[in-house]
């Protein structure tokens, strides 16, 4: 009963969604990194030239991209030099730690086309595959609510709430376009 109550408060429930908006806010943006550093992997130029995800990623062109990002992200929530200071290196020290699991990830991929092609169906080791690929996406997740609440807390109520309209704002776009 008093898990119900909690629930209708309405303090509360205003509480959680806007610490929802702003993780989804912080995921969009590394999302973004993600999606932009694995679309200029291996060398290649652009989304369209290369397979999402496929070849060695550069760390001097994660970096360029990872700049770029945060350019834009500065301009956005005109973020002060402080603010600067410390978001670089949360993004910066998160793309880092997540760039190994995306190799093991593109294992654990070749791995499982190589079960589900073969001439004998090995369910136990799909299972096995199966767990390990849990295990890489808890932590990443792990590590990405660990950078998204660490960006939060060095920006400003204000600075996250325009972050959160923005991301609302180009989801509808998305959503529709």
């Amino acid at each position: 009963m008093e898990n119900t109550a909690q629930t209708r408060d309405p303090e509360k429930r205003r509480r959680f969604f806007k610490r929802a908006a702003i993780a989804t806010l912080i995921g969009g943006i590394a999302a973004g990194i993600g999606i932009k550093a694995y679309a200029q992997g291996g060398g290649r130029c652009g989304w369209h030239r290369s397979s999402f995800g496929v070849g060695p990623l550069d760390p001097a062109t994660v970096d360029e991209h990872l700049e770029r990002m945060l350019k834009h992200l500065y301009v956005e929530i005109d973020a002060t030099d402080e603010q600067k200071a410390k978001l670089g290196p949360i993004v910066k020290q998160a793309a880092k730690d997540l760039l190994p699991l995306r190799d093991k990830i593109q294992d654990a991929r070749k791995r499982t086309v190589e079960l589900l092609t073969g001439d004998a169906v090995d369910r136990a080791a799909i299972e096995a595959l199966r767990a390990e690929h849990l295990q890489l996406a808890e932590q990443a997740s792990r590590r990405i609510a660990q950078a998204l609440a660490d960006a939060a807390e060095v920006l400003t109520p204000a600075q996250r709430k325009e972050l959160a309209a923005r991301i609302e704002k180009h989801r509808g776009g998305w959503r529709h376009g």
